[in-house]
């Protein structure tokens, strides 16, 4: 059997992000989200949750290219060099350098981790599971203080950031190696993360399918990827949204891509198509639920 969590992320980016959101969780596919503690439009989206108490609300962690809940005095390591910054580093290849070599505090980390989960508590979220901006847990140096975040806020799901192999899928998009080479590269990192996970108690699905394909999506391309994933329970990232004038103050390369995401996220006929190849779609907040155990190790990109 398959199940999939179709997870919206970016949630509290801006208002036409959010009310995107609700838009493909009310009339689409879309069965969870992760909300920036720190975004723009977070108390908008705090708001809009509330109407729909089916939307399984998680987390989405940020410690790249965004500010800290945190006074910036108190995660001195991971703000930027810049003369006077108060935000986190911009870019993620920065990031990871400094946390491999040891030079981002595990401790300020925690803390920052701890304090975004809980403000989202403190307005009343029930935070159903985690992610991370950029996909930062992946690295261990950020994992193991999520995971001790994680157990202190009671949350027991995070996303496993690790996409099974699609060799077929990359053949029929020659423009997605470089960005699979990326993936590739830290597949060695897959079976630490998944005993971690499980040596803490928190529940993964199997994998997640649509980060490589980011700012890409089509909908033949996403039925591609789901028609080709194992037996398990999996997730699909994306990032609906309106190209408004609010999002074209943002920082991102996610435009005309959000609204193309949207469509086929709200398209009738591929919520029948889910249905017809017996797709189940559940929540989040349902993987957390069951407390499932992590599945063996798939091949991973």
């Amino acid at each position: 059997m398959r199940r999939l969590i179709v997870n919206a992320d970016d949630f509290g980016l801006t208002a036409g992000v959010n009310r995107a959101i609700l838009e493909a969780h009310s009339h689409g596919i879309v069965t969870s989200s992760t909300l920036m503690a720190n975004g723009p439009a977070f108390e908008d989206a705090v708001r809009v949750a509330q109407s729909f108490p089916g939307l399984s609300v998680g987390c989405h962690i940020v410690l790249v290219d965004g500010s800290p809940v945190l006074e910036p005095s108190r995660v001195a390591s991971l703000i930027s060099d810049s003369n006077g910054s108060q935000q986190f580093r911009e870019k993620l290849g920065s990031f990871s350098f400094l946390a491999i070599s040891g030079r981002l505090d595990s401790g300020e980390i925690e803390a920052e981790i701890t304090a975004q989960i809980r403000k989202l508590q403190s307005y009343g979220i029930a935070v159903s599971h985690l992610d991370t901006h950029k996909h930062t847990h992946i690295l261990p140096h950020v994992l193991k203080p999520l995971l001790r975040a994680a157990k202190a806020c009671g949350v027991h799901a995070m996303r496993n950031p690790f996409e099974p192999a699609t060799l077929a899928l990359l053949a029929e998009n020659p423009g997605w190696w470089r960005q699979c080479g990326k993936v590739k590269a830290l597949h060695s990192l897959a079976g630490m993360f998944r005993r971690a996970a499980k040596e803490a108690g928190v529940v993964t699905p199997d994998g997640t399918v649509g980060v490589v394909g980011t700012g890409y999506l089509t909908e033949n391309r996403f039925l591609s990827m789901v028609e080709r994933l194992p037996e398990g329970t999996w997730e699909f990232v994306c990032h609906p949204g309106y190209n408004d004038d609010d999002l074209q103050k943002v920082k991102t390369r996610l435009r005309e891509s959000r609204e193309e995401e949207l469509r086929i996220l709200t398209s009738p006929s591929v919520r029948e198509w889910l249905h017809n190849k017996g797709i189940e779609l559940i929540t989040y907040r349902q993987l957390a639920a069951n407390l499932r155990p992590a599945t063996p190790d798939v091949q991973v990109l």
